[in-house]
């Protein structure tokens, strides 16, 4: 995740949700998509490796804001690497398509967190493409840009 964040991250990862944190929703979202989409948020906030497996599809592609490529082994080297952390988020700005087997979850987000001991904040527009693969919905490719600071 230190080269999406620093070479600027596509969404969603560190410890334990605080009680008062913010988290995403996903309104008029089929619940079995609503309930990946929240998983995979939380597995990125709590740099859970296996979640993170279960979650993004063996394909999986990232296009991160400096145009650069990850694949889902880097994706999850990256947001369970020392030393990052990255604090509970909100979306704005949140574009929702659902189709039947696949949709587009996206929008706006503030991410900080710490990296290489470091603190960050950078803001991003991001989409998820997310199907649903042998009864199962998996992220299958994540772009990601850096956006103009939230007003």
């Amino acid at each position: 995740m230190r080269a999406m964040i620093a070479a600027a991250m596509a969404l969603t990862a560190v410890p334990a949700f605080a009680a008062d944190a913010p988290m995403p929703t996903y309104p008029g979202v089929p619940a079995d998509l609503a309930k990946a989409a929240i998983a995979f948020d939380r597995a990125q906030v709590k740099a859970d490796a296996a979640a993170l497996k279960d979650l993004l599809a063996d394909d999986y592609l990232l296009i991160n804001s400096q145009d650069q490529r990850e694949t889902k082994a880097q994706f999850i080297a990256d947001y369970t690497a020392t030393g990052f952390t990255m604090n509970p988020f909100a979306i704005d700005d949140q574009v929702i398509k659902v189709w039947a087997g696949g949709a587009i979850l996206g929008g706006a987000v503030t991410a900080t967190g710490m990296s290489d001991g470091k603190p960050y904040s950078i803001r991003l527009r991001f989409t998820d493409v997310w199907a649903k693969r042998d009864g199962k919905w998996r992220v299958i490719f994540t772009h990601a840009n850096r956006a103009v600071a939230k007003p």
